[in-house]
């Protein structure tokens, strides 16, 4: 794969792809590129679709963290710690492909470059 960017989020509290929770993607202060749902493979469908849009820049990932875990039936208080999560990451080379691997539950979240 050259180019672009992939998102794959896992549950890591069930052992289980964070099916359903909502997430966007675009540039910082700008409109998202893409709004959706994490599917079955605990992919961001259409993403691969817009690979030709990112250019050099500073993008942000928004993952409803809280309201992904309260949809499952989790005792969250009021005021969760992770909420929305907001993953900014920069891109300096367009020919290089970012694979954002997170890994989550209510209460911490793992990200590293991947695809490198």
């Amino acid at each position: 794969m050259n180019g672009g960017v992939s998102i794959h989020v896992v549950d890591i509290a069930s052992g289980r792809v964070a099916q359903g929770m909502a997430v966007s993607i675009g540039a910082v202060g700008q409109a998202p590129m893409l709004e959706g749902h994490v599917d079955e493979r605990g992919l961001l469908p259409q993403l691969d679709e817009l690979n030709e849009r990112f250019g050099v820049g500073v993008y942000e990932v928004r993952l409803q963290v809280a309201a992904f875990y309260r949809a499952r039936g989790a005792a969250l208080p009021d005021t969760p710690f992770m909420d929305e999560l907001i993953y900014r990451f920069g891109i300096s080379d367009t020919r290089e492909h970012f694979h954002l691997p997170f890994k989550l539950t209510a209460w911490g979240v793992s990200c590293f470059r991947g695809g490198a």
